[in-house]
């Protein structure tokens, strides 16, 4: 064996190996929520009512803004200290009548603001309205919030007494998926959020730093929206993450604060979540050239630049990545060196699998109310057949047995060449599962859709189907294509009980 192929060989083995990297991060990350009790900012919170200003953007949102502000007025808040602005992002259609028919409900609490022209995004209408709140000086505290969401009565003022610590500039509230799982998209997007607000942002309060304040709920003080220039930043499509990645590096707090729960509506098919989360990985790529200078260069006055924070934001980021590394390498070690390539397969896929049951247990324990219903989606989380390989790679030797069995039973035999054919199809299916997801895109809107699409996404996972998302924004990104904001259409389906 030439010196140049062994290299080649353990360089290979080096990509599969890369793969362990997001597991040890995605452990490291559920270990610090035990530590969060070190890290509650209650001690240095108390009751506090600042005169609050929500703020609302809208475009053609008349199915779900009438039952927003109608939620609002029962806050468990004082009404002197609460002002309404809704700002209609040049709807086209009942938008503006909804709105004029609140304000004419709540005379000096509900505002109509209009834009003659739209269309330019979240932020801009956004900007509309901040410029008209901060031209007196009547608001000491802001919210924004989106169109659908349902604030619990006590959300505003859990958020709000954060605030009476002068080194918190922004606080963000626990966004939940608002139709009680009542489709299996509904079940998978409430098991996710879990592990990315509940879990997620409490390991982030430990390593002091948060990567988003959630855009439907995010408080921030008159002094924060001010440091920040009064403006939403409108060059990328994560104008939230922008905000508070902004917040921090000026030395302010950001807090997440678990006890303010906020219920959303969440797309109901694969199509409508992968135009949602197209336009967030965009912006997740956007956020990481705009702060290119942060990342893992430490900093006084915040963490953002630490190792652990950088770690967890790449690990998520260049996931898709890793995962077309390993499925690409182990392939080419099958073909030039087989033992070396099952060896290394083995280390990955023993990893992941402790992985996937120490989350997946981790996750459901956190929010049991969201585990009694989306159960089977944790499960299924990774996608059946990656269930499978997982369970093979911790159980070899009953999932061996087991396969003999079924094969016996249809009167096969389990041969070397079956063995051979099985092993490259797992190797393949690391990067294939993504393929398998995104096929429940393309079939949704088609014939038997209903059916293929979700059979799709289950086989495939829903985990796999965001890799794939990622991958489909990170070639928008290279190919320059135009980034724009889409919006979800919502219908005014969150049932859950506040």
């Amino acid at each position: 064996m030439t010196q140049a192929l062994l290299a080649f060989k353990w360089l290979l083995v080096m990509f599969v190996l890369a793969g362990v990297v997001p597991l040890l991060v995605a452990d490291y990350q559920f270990l610090l929520v035990g530590l969060h009790f070190r890290r509650l900012h209650y001690a240095k919170s108390a009751p506090t009512f600042p005169r609050t200003a929500i703020l609302i953007p809208a475009w053609n949102e008349a199915a779900v803004i009438g039952g927003a502000i109608d939620r609002l007025m029962l806050l468990d808040y004082p009404r002197d200290s609460l002002r309404i602005f809704v700002v209609d992002d040049a709807s086209t259609d009942a938008t503006p009548d909804v709105i004029q028919a609140k304000a004419a409900k709540y005379p000096q609490t509900v505002v109509h603001l209009r834009r003659d022209k739209g269309g330019e995004g979240k932020a801009a209408t956004l900007n509309h309205g901040l410029a008209l709140i901060l031209a007196d000086d009547w608001m000491q505290a802001i919210l924004i919030m989106d169109a659908d969401v349902i604030y619990e009565a006590s959300a505003l003022r859990r958020m709000t007494r954060h605030l009476a610590d002068p080194k918190v500039g922004s606080v963000t509230g626990y966004i939940k998926e608002g139709s009680g799982g009542a489709h299996h998209m509904a079940r998978f997007i409430a098991y996710e959020y879990v592990t990315a607000q509940a879990a997620a942002r409490r390991s982030q309060e430990v390593l002091g730093a948060i990567a988003c304040l959630a855009g439907g709920a995010q408080l921030h003080s008159r002094d924060n929206i001010e440091a920040l220039g009064g403006r939403i930043d409108t060059s990328t499509l994560a104008e939230d993450t922008v905000t508070t990645f902004k917040t921090q590096i000026g030395g302010r707090r950001a807090i997440f604060e678990p006890q303010a729960v906020v219920w959303a509506e969440e797309p109901e098919g694969i199509v409508a979540l992968w135009k949602q989360r197209l336009r967030w990985a965009r912006g997740n790529i956007q956020v990481t050239r705009l702060f290119r200078n942060i990342w893992f260069r430490p900093q006084p006055g915040n963490n953002l630049g630490s190792l652990s924070f950088g770690l967890l934001w790449f690990s998520i980021l260049l996931l898709p990545v890793l995962m077309l590394m390993g499925s690409g390498s182990l392939v080419t070690l099958y073909f030039i060196d087989h033992s070396l390539a099952s060896v290394a397969f083995h280390g990955v896929w023993m990893a992941g699998g402790i992985t996937y049951l120490f989350i997946t247990s981790f996750t459901l324990l956190i929010d049991t109310s969201v585990a009694r219903v989306t159960w089977k989606e944790a499960v299924l989380f990774p996608g059946a057949v990656n269930v499978v390989i997982l369970l093979g790679a911790v159980l070899p030797g009953p999932m061996n047995w087991l396969a003999r069995q079924s094969l016996s039973a249809a009167g096969l035999v389990m041969t070397p060449g079956w063995t051979r054919g099985v092993e490259l199809f797992v190797y393949l299916w690391l990067a294939a599962c993504m393929g398998v997801a995104y096929l429940g895109k393309v079939c949704e809107s088609r014939p038997l859709g209903r059916i293929t699409g979700p059979a799709f996404l289950y086989i495939g996972g829903y985990g796999p189907l965001l890799c794939a998302i990622s991958v489909a924004a990170y070639l928008n990104d290279l190919k320059n294509a135009e980034a724009h904001w889409d919006k979800t259409e919502k219908t005014g389906k969150v049932v859950a009980s506040v």
